[in-house]
């Protein structure tokens, strides 16, 4: 299978997959079963019912992510430079495009991404520490 074919595949998927709960994270839940007049049952099933809304917006969000990751992916592929880092544009690694089609950073160029994103929220947390 080409990349082409399995970038549209991945993106037909993940599509198919918010379609799917897109309705359904939507749907509110009544708390409490039929006749169960327990408070407590409804506390639970309330916090339930939150839960659960609250993993269907992360799952939706994360599909949502993976769709435009996979867009822009093709959209790369068409202009030709699918397959190089968007940060150090060097060929990124036929391993990791076959694990993650979608990937646009090298291995080096996403570490690092990553450490300065941890130490970006490290001096954010102690400035907000330091106005309190």
């Amino acid at each position: 299978m080409d990349i082409r074919t399995r970038l549209e595949n991945d993106l037909r998927t993940a599509v198919g997959r918010l379609r799917q709960i897109g309705g359904a994270v939507a749907v509110e839940e009544l708390p409490g079963a039929i006749g169960d007049n327990s408070p407590f049952a409804d506390e639970v099933d309330g916090i339930q019912a939150c839960g659960e809304r609250e993993i269907g917006f992360a799952t939706r969000e994360l599909l949502v992510d993976r769709v435009n990751r996979l867009s822009a992916a093709l959209e790369r592929l068409s202009d030709g430079e699918y397959g190089i880092c968007v940060e150090c544009e060097e060929p990124i690694s036929p391993a990791r495009l076959q694990a993650m089609p979608e990937v646009q950073t090298c291995v080096r160029c996403q570490d690092r991404i990553e450490r300065f994103g941890r130490q970006l929220e490290s001096v954010e947390l102690d400035a907000l520490g330091d106005d309190e």
